[in-house]
């Protein structure tokens, strides 16, 4: 049995010690090795089986290679792939109508990654600061909110609070201000500033450790910047696309924001596919040669991010989210351990915030899960997310519950 044991672990560490030796070390990953996952469930290189309640940071929203999605990746992979920008194709423009018309807005600006998205938002809300709001050249300013997570190019994290994500990568871009989280005052107060041209900001903070904010704070947001002009900018790139339980988590406050930033599930998982949606005043201020991507509006996202949104409708995938997002949240709340402080979140996007002092006791507790077979990570060392994919059933909830209770009867 020890041997056996042994050769199990040595097939782990290999695949380990491959990425240790030959990619940067930027990432963190817990101990598993993961080959193959199907809906709910991912299966290491020993076969071992977990619950995913990471879902990728959102991206496996539909399930692991859902099949139509995998269907529809198949069928375009044997036809076209790629053409660039330089020419159209028989994909794109159906899946712009279709976007555009899910979302309400009259354009869509296809890209890759969610920060890549994001980057082109702030590039769009400059354009228009200046074409738009007429503000003075290089003068136009951006509003960010601490403890955000938009990403981590240079220009995205010009605006972050994060230490990790600025250490010795300045100098950062000039005219960012980044005001308090869910406190409207201090909006208010910023978007006097005439040469404020957009405020950026995510319904609810994933990656600070899903921090919900008061009610009526994004429609007063909203409102103000209605009033002094200035486009609000929401990226939903983890709380879009259902996992709150509204299709967009502005949805919860009956507000349509200037801009909206997707990406994560606009894939289900299979590729990277990003999007910024907007009406023609703004997004008309980009003309020919000004923005583009190689890779942006490819045939193949496109037939996969058009298969990945209608899964979402056909399984009715919000109704899910905002039923067993209450059950989960219900049930953890009847977990009676010393080191639970806080269970908070909206739809199946949760946290389970501890009281402790130990930096690494989130991560002790997530290792403990993944031993009884559920996956998740912690965030900010005390925080840690659950977010199954959004096909769960409430049986496999019940499931999961005993696994994390079970995990923090050792701690």
């Amino acid at each position: 049995m020890a041997i056996i044991e042994d050769t199990k672990q040595s097939k782990a560490r290999k695949y380990m010690a491959l990425e240790e030796k030959y990619g940067a070390h930027n990432y963190h990953p817990l101990p598993v090795v993961l080959k193959k996952g199907r809906g709910v469930f991912v299966w290491d290189v020993d076969d071992k089986c977990y619950f995913d309640f990471l879902s990728a940071y959102s991206a496996v929203n539909q399930g692991h290679c859902h099949p139509a999605i995998i269907k529809a990746l198949t069928e375009q992979a044997q036809n076209l792939t790629l053409t660039s920008r330089a020419f159209y194709n028989s994909e794109l423009g159906p899946y712009e109508k279709y976007i555009c018309d899910y979302f309400g807005y009259d354009k869509v600006l296809p890209v890759n990654s969610g920060v890549e998205a994001v980057e082109t938002a702030l590039k769009l809300a400059r354009k228009w600061g200046y074409q738009v709001k007429k503000i003075a050249t290089d003068k136009a300013k951006i509003v960010f909110v601490e403890h955000n997570f938009h990403g981590r190019t240079l220009g995205v994290i010009s605006g972050s609070t994060d230490e990790d994500s600025r250490r010795e990568f300045g100098p950062f871009l000039p005219n960012i201000k980044v005001i308090p989280y869910n406190d409207v005052h201090a909006l208010a107060v910023a978007v006097q500033d005439p040469e404020v041209c957009a405020f950026m900001v995510e319904p609810i903070q994933g990656e600070a450790g899903v921090v919900v904010p008061d009610a009526g704070y994004l429609k007063k947001c909203f409102d103000l910047c209605k009033d002094a002009n200035v486009l609000f900018i929401a990226d939903e790139v983890q709380t879009g696309i259902a996992r709150t339980g509204k299709m967009l988590a502005c949805d919860h406050e009956g507000i349509r924001p200037d801009m909206v930033i997707l990406g994560k599930a606009l894939s289900g998982g299979v590729l990277p596919v990003s999007a910024v949606l907007a009406d023609d005043e703004i997004m008309m201020c980009i003309k020919p040669g000004e923005h583009g991507s190689t890779f942006g509006g490819n045939p193949l996202a496109c037939a996969v991010a058009t298969a990945a949104l209608q899964v979402i409708k056909d399984e009715n995938l919000e109704f899910n989210a905002e039923y067993l997002g209450k059950y989960l949240r219900s049930e953890l709340e009847k977990i009676d351990h010393p080191m639970i402080k806080l269970i908070r979140g909206k739809g199946l996007l949760n946290a389970i915030v501890l009281d402790t002092d130990d930096p690494n006791k989130g991560w002790d507790i997530c290792v403990k899960m993944s031993e009884y077979g559920l996956l998740a990570k912690p965030t900010h060392s005390y925080i840690i997310r659950l977010a199954p994919p959004l096909v769960i059933t409430k049986e496999q909830i019940d499931e999961c519950v005993v696994i994390i209770k079970k995990a923090l009867s050792h701690f």
